[in-house]
């Protein structure tokens, strides 16, 4: 026995073609093409006896045999020792090749490249050749069926070939079964194009998608993933959106695909889950938010910036379907944020924007709270403070506009008082940044219609978290950020913190002050007018509401006494100021705010001057005082 044995170097090979509707060849390197009649076509038995005798040592496999081999073939880094016409006889592409046998142990005759399924497939095409039984099974029966085209293994060669083989094994075998079909599909994942352009691909999906649709059509299917779900979210995406499509052309239903497509994205994008919470443990300065917001990126979700992220994103959006109803409001909030990691397209973003926007009424205050990844994007720091902010309001108010479309096309509108407090909670959580504007806080309050919101709590617990964290905000803008609010939409437990707030503005307190009145006047109307139950409930009620008249009345003799006593020394200032005027001839800066003091006790609210109210609102308690008496 003698052995052959084929070294890994190349003398001459050319690039076989990657297609196989291809018509170049590569040929030998005499490059002399022989018609299939002029070769030997039969195998002769001497060849299939020694055909077990295979080994494999390193990278070289070949043959023991009393006859030497006459070729080698190289796939990849593995250099195969075979004869001639086992092969020949059974593959068309190599039965035109003039094959001469090596002449040393260092040069090989053909290097296929681009060979489908790589060595591992050239093993069993090899055993097949040579007549020896082989296995398939559905991990190898697609690269076998791409192999064997490349090979051009056809019935024409010899009846049973290897092409007609593996498309019988296709189409009985693998077809009828949906874990074998998922299996094959897998295996395409690294055999395009050859799996495209040999159909195997498109007789997967369809397969998978008609077992799925046929599955889908009981009742209570809609209330599960489907057992098919888990499988088909594992496949790649282009395959994935393959299937969806032809369960969509099918008729299933959209809540079923919408659930398909959730769940693939929970396994591809795991970025979604990242949720902001607010300003809850960063500092207020506006490089510590910046920095903030560069680490938790880059830790969290740095994978979002790939290519095959974004083009998953892209996909499953471009599969989504159009009722409301087939994907939660919360997916489509998390798929938006996913979208500005990725740095996705705008008209993506906004195709997103207006989905959430129809459902908003759905949302919760963390879903909507995106942070600002531009900062992050640019990699560097930004001097402006609207850069600075810790979440994108923009894409906020955007949700929000797109919601009031809606709402103005639908006959019912419902879903606007949900909204009103979802967005008062969302106010109150920006409102903790220290970097935005009191015009970006105003457009955003004032979003919805003024009928929206039926108690204003929220909007007030806003304002006041706002002109907390902005305690340098002058006096006018104050103004004009109370004026957002109806002090009539506030509750009785509200208007009594708001009456004690210094940091509302006087008019604000006077209007809540006034409103507190009118609502407790009404309160005691009511327990009045209301109709009297047995004795003991009537003498129950009778005796609180005197209670309350007692103490209301109580108050109201205590405001009168502060408000005398502040008018007493109203006049003792006076007389100082008017002393110390005719002593000084030049007027000093102390007479200029006795000046305002003067006309903010003979001049209406509305035409307060800044200086006036901010003199007053230096001792807040008398203040409180003397607005109750000039309300009662």
């Amino acid at each position: 026995m003698t052995e052959a044995r084929v070294s890994v170097s190349m003398e001459k090979s050319q690039t076989r073609p990657e297609s196989p509707s291809g018509t170049d060849r590569f040929h030998s390197s005499h490059d002399q093409v022989v018609h299939p009649q002029s070769i030997v076509t039969l195998i002769p038995t001497k060849f299939i006896a020694v055909a077990d005798g295979f080994e494999r040592k390193e990278h070289s496999w070949f043959i023991s045999s009393q006859i030497p081999t006459d070729f080698t073939i190289q796939i990849q880094e593995v250099s195969f020792s075979v004869h001639k016409y086992p092969f020949v006889s059974k593959c068309g592409y190599l039965s035109r090749l003039e094959l001469q046998p090596s002449k040393s142990d260092f040069s090989s005759d053909i290097k296929l490249e681009n060979f489908p399924g790589g060595s591992e497939t050239f093993e069993i095409i090899l055993k097949f050749c040579y007549g020896l039984p082989i296995d398939l099974n559905p991990q190898n029966v697609a690269p076998l069926r791409c192999a064997s085209e490349y090979l051009e293994m056809t019935e024409e060669l010899e009846d049973g070939n290897l092409i007609s083989k593996t498309e019988a094994f296709l189409t009985f075998v693998v077809f009828s079964s949906w874990k074998d079909t998922i299996t094959v599909l897998r295996a395409c994942e690294t055999l395009s194009p050859w799996a495209e352009n040999l159909q195997i691909v498109r007789r997967c999906c369809d397969s998978i998608a008609w077992k799925a649709s046929r599955d889908t059509i009981t009742e209570d299917s809609v209330n599960e993933e489907g057992w098919w779900s888990d499988e088909v979210t594992t496949l790649r995406i282009d395959h994935f959106m393959r299937i969806i499509t032809t369960l969509r052309a099918k008729g299933t239903r959209p809540e079923i695909i919408g659930k398909c497509i959730m769940h693939y994205a929970e396994r591809w994008l795991p970025g979604m889950d990242v949720e902001m919470e607010g300003l809850r443990g960063y500092g207020h300065v506006k490089k510590d938010l910046q920095f903030s917001i560069l680490s938790k990126r880059k830790e969290d979700v740095g994978i979002g910036h790939s290519k095959e992220q974004k083009a998953i994103i892209e996909s499953l959006v471009s599969l989504l379907p159009p009722q409301h109803e087939a994907v939660s409001c919360k997916f489509l909030l998390k798929m938006l944020r996913a979208a500005m990691m990725c740095s996705a397209s705008p008209a993506l973003i906004s195709e997103l924007e207006k989905r959430a926007g129809m459902m908003l009424e759905h949302a919760n205050v963390n879903d909507l709270l995106f942070p600002r990844y531009k900062i992050a994007d640019q990699g560097k720091l930004s001097n402006s403070p609207e850069e600075c902010t810790m979440h994108d309001i923009d894409v906020l108010q955007r949700i929000v506009e797109y919601f009031l479309m809606h709402e103005q096309q639908q006959q019912h509108k419902t879903g606007k008082s949900n909204v009103s407090k979802l967005l008062d909670n969302c106010l109150a959580e920006v409102a903790q940044d220290p970097n935005l504007s009191v015009t970006k806080f105003q457009v955003l309050a004032e979003l919805l219609p003024e009928n929206a919101r039926i108690c204003d709590d929220g909007l007030y617990r806003a304002i006041d978290i706002y002109l907390k964290t902005h305690p340098s905000l002058p006096e006018h803008e104050r103004r004009r950020l109370c004026k957002t609010m109806n002090c009539e939409k506030l509750s009785l437990d509200a208007c009594t913190h708001a009456a004690q707030n210094d940091r509302l503005p006087l008019r604000t307190i006077v209007q809540v002050l006034f409103s507190e009145q009118v609502k407790m006047r009404a309160a005691m109307q009511e327990k009045e007018a209301a109709p009297s139950g047995n004795n003991s409930e009537q003498e129950g009620n009778h005796s609180s509401t005197d209670m309350e008249i007692k103490t209301l009345k109580a108050e109201l003799e205590s405001v009168k006494m502060k408000m005398i006593e502040l008018q007493n020394d109203y006049v003792e200032l006076l007389q100082d100021y008017e002393k110390l005027s005719n002593k000084n001839k030049h007027t000093s800066g102390w007479s200029i705010g006795w000046r305002r003091i003067k006309k903010s006790f003979h001049t209406k609210p509305d035409k307060d001057e800044t200086g006036g109210e901010e003199q007053q609102r230096s001792n807040p308690s008398r203040i409180h005082f003397r607005q109750r008496q000039s309300i009662s």
